[in-house]
């Protein structure tokens, strides 16, 4: 009966593996076509999104830096403030210029608080609001997460040459 199956399965093509991996090749091409190029100074919609929100957390943290903002009782030092500023202003900033690495970044700040927000709503969520707040943020930032996808796969496409 093996022998038979074997034999079977050479005439039908051999690996049921290959052929799995052609067909989601296939998709993937058809998924690549389908994608529309940036125009010159063009960014997806999510990516500029992400850019203000990168920018609007830069300021905050100067803001609430030169306002006094204690955390945990003290005064945040010097390097705890210029650290975090200058990391997600250059987020920012490469992001409205749709740089693949800027929004790479951001989603990798995604992730980190879409772990910390399942771990928050599994082991310290309490209340009613705390809960309601922590699924509401894993909410937005998954969401946020799947929609950079896409817009990833158009700002690292190539210009598409026309065919003669």
């Amino acid at each position: 009966m093996a022998e038979e199956e074997r034999r079977k399965r050479k005439q039908r093509g051999g690996n049921p593996m290959a052929r799995g991996y052609a067909k989601a090749e296939e998709r993937n091409q058809a998924a690549r076509e389908a994608l529309e190029p940036l125009g010159p100074g063009q960014r997806p919609l999510v990516v500029t999104i992400g850019a203000v929100v990168a920018a609007l957390i830069a300021i905050s943290i100067v803001v609430g830096y030169a306002a006094g903002t204690k955390v945990n009782g003290e005064v945040p030092k010097l390097a705890q403030v210029v650290a975090p500023t200058l990391l997600m202003g250059i987020m920012a900033w490469g992001m409205w210029r749709a740089r693949y690495w800027a929004v790479l970044g951001f989603q990798l700040l995604l992730v980190f608080l879409i772990f910390s927000a399942f771990f928050g709503l599994t082991l310290q969520a309490s209340t009613v609001p705390q809960f309601a707040g922590t699924l509401a943020l894993l909410a937005v930032a998954g969401t946020f997460f799947f929609f950079m996808v896409k817009a990833m796969a158009r700002i690292q496409m190539p210009e598409r040459v026309p065919r003669d």
